[in-house]
């Protein structure tokens, strides 16, 4: 698929991955919908989208919620007259151990809360989105692309049980809806990040981020930029769907 002219929906678009990934679609000529919970990094995402010289608009939307998700989708379809790429990136973490313990007695466990939030945003949220995007891209009659975000933490973390879960759940969601849409013109695939310099891990101490860093073979971060790369490929690629794609620096926890 040729980006210039498409409409690119980017959930989270608002900071991180999502605003690299919306800036380079952009730079490639797409029209931007971005989609995320925080106005003000909604409206920085937009102004620098614009910036590059095409149609950008924001939409807060709670992506856990069903009838936002609908509504959203559907806003976006009237605004931009189409809806041709989705790039599920929105995600949350409330990491903690599944049970913690000290001195052989249980001190904590992992609370349904926790599992609850990161489930809801991670994985019921790109299920939802995934699902309204693909409806809208049958109507249209044109194909288009769908990218779940997923990570490395998908084969399993320590202290990440609620975020691996919905990672995982995500990349297969991408091999079947694989399989389900092709026959209407709609290829799925996935990208797993390793570490990337997000806010979060930019603003580690050198000496935290050097722990965190040791076991890559790379012997750094990943760039958002890098992710952006990936998902470009992507989309650009006709014959790539149903896959995950690592870019993690050579690192397997």
């Amino acid at each position: 698929m040729q980006i210039q002219g498409k409409t690119i929906v980017v959930t989270g678009g608002g900071r991180g991955l999502g605003r690299a990934m919306a800036l380079e679609f952009a730079r490639r000529g797409g029209a931007i919908a971005l989609v995320d919970l925080n106005p003000a990094d909604l409206e920085k995402t937009r102004a620098e989208v614009a910036a590059l010289g095409v149609a950008a608009r924001a939409y807060a939307c709670n992506v856990t919620q069903e009838d936002a998700v609908v509504a959203t989708m559907d806003a976006i379809v009237r605004d931009f007259g189409s809806l041709d790429v989705l790039v599920n990136n929105a995600g949350i973490v409330k990491d903690g151990l599944l049970i913690k313990v000290k001195d052989g007695a249980v001190v904590g466990k992992m609370g349904l809360d926790q599992w609850n939030a990161v489930i809801g945003v991670n994985l019921t949220g790109v299920f939802l989105c995934g699902r309204e995007a693909a409806e809208r891209m049958v109507r249209g009659g044109h194909g288009g692309v769908i990218i779940n975000i997923s990570s490395i933490s998908k084969d399993g973390n320590a202290g990440q049980t609620n975020y691996t879960a919905a990672k995982a759940g995500v990349a297969a969601m991408a091999t079947t809806w694989a399989k389900e849409l092709a026959r209407f013109g709609i290829r799925v695939g996935a990208i797993a990040p390793g570490y990337c310099a997000t806010d979060i891990l930019s603003g580690m101490t050198p000496e935290t981020l050097a722990k965190v860093t040791a076991p890559v073979p790379l012997k750094r971060l990943g760039e958002p930029a890098e992710i952006a790369q990936t998902a470009v490929f992507i989309v650009e690629n006709d014959f790539f769907t149903g896959r995950t794609v690592q870019v993690d620096g050579g690192l397997r926890i």
